[in-house]
């Protein structure tokens, strides 16, 4: 059993999908099979159930699942570990970040750390917040930046930026106008929102929890998993949402969108560490960067 058959089968148990585990680890799509079937074979198990044209963990995949993940996840903290005794001159550090944070806030942040460490990889995954959670806590990566807060026991978090949410519309939506908006326009109005698991989707229950409003009793045209389809749906009229305004700027500069007349309010980027993984000199680097660029 090698550290790449591990590796395979945690993505194609991850996608539960031997075509977009191919994918997402550039290899073909017969190799990671092989890769897969090589592995059941040598221990005499089936970790998936084939039906079909699917492929879906079986139980005992999901058992071995969790020690293969937990062996990564060593693994990667002994090539940390390695790393540091080269000091910072080469290497690799795995980030996660939700949505916004890696479209619109951290690009520039990654320019300055590459410059400053060019000897060190950067391997930087998107996801929604829930998703880098769970990456942080499993030891996939290192580092996750998220718009929501964390709760969990096994993870440390705090504070490194703050966004503005606000309000926008398309230029025909009445809001459009100028009008002050209150719980009874917030109930009328009909919503785009974002995907459960979000920080913008956090953001939004908080917002009408705040009103008194619940989630059932809103109008919700449609929800979808970004920030540019959802900014796409509302520019073509389909209703109101809540988005970061750096997601919103180029649309609301080119007057595509307009924003609401209602006070902006301020959501918290957080930095994601585990609390008893190993902690590379890379990571603690790139953590101190993104605290001096606050």
């Amino acid at each position: 059993m090698t550290l790449d058959q591990l590796r395979i089968f945690a993505e194609v148990a991850r996608h539960q999908h031997i075509t977009k585990a191919a994918k997402s680890m550039h290899m073909t799509q017969s190799a990671v099979s092989a890769a897969v079937i090589a592995l059941e074979e040598r221990h005499g198990v089936a970790l998936f159930d084939r039906i079909g044209r699917s492929i879906v963990l079986n139980q005992t995949g999901a058992i071995f699942l969790e020690h293969a993940l937990q062996v990564l996840a060593e693994a990667k903290a002994a090539e940390a570990a390695l790393s540091d005794l080269a000091g910072l001159l080469r290497g690799e550090l795995s980030v996660m970040v939700s949505q916004t944070v890696g479209a619109y806030w951290l690009p520039s942040r990654l320019a300055r750390f590459h410059a400053l460490y060019p000897g060190l990889g950067l391997d930087v995954a998107i996801g929604n917040t829930e998703a880098v959670a769970d990456a942080v806590e499993a030891g996939r990566v290192e580092l996750g930046v998220v718009e929501g807060g964390i709760d969990r026991s096994t993870l440390s978090s705090r504070v490194i930026a703050t966004d503005e949410m606000i309000i926008v519309v398309s230029p025909t939506h009445p809001w459009a106008k100028g009008k002050k908006l209150g719980k009874a326009d917030f109930a009328d109005a009909t919503w785009v929102l974002r995907e459960h698991g979000s920080g913008t989707r956090l953001a939004f229950e908080a917002m009408m929890a705040k009103e008194k409003l619940k989630l059932q009793a809103l109008k919700i045209a449609i929800v979808l998993p970004g920030n540019e389809a959802v900014l796409g749906a509302v520019e073509a009229g389909m209703g109101a949402t809540l988005t970061s305004r750096s997601a919103a700027q180029t649309e609301l500069n080119s007057n595509m969108l307009v924003e609401a007349n209602h006070p902006p309010l301020p959501r918290p980027f957080f930095l994601i560490r585990h609390k008893e993984r190993y902690r590379s000199k890379a990571a603690d680097a790139f953590e101190t960067l993104l605290s001096e660029q606050v």
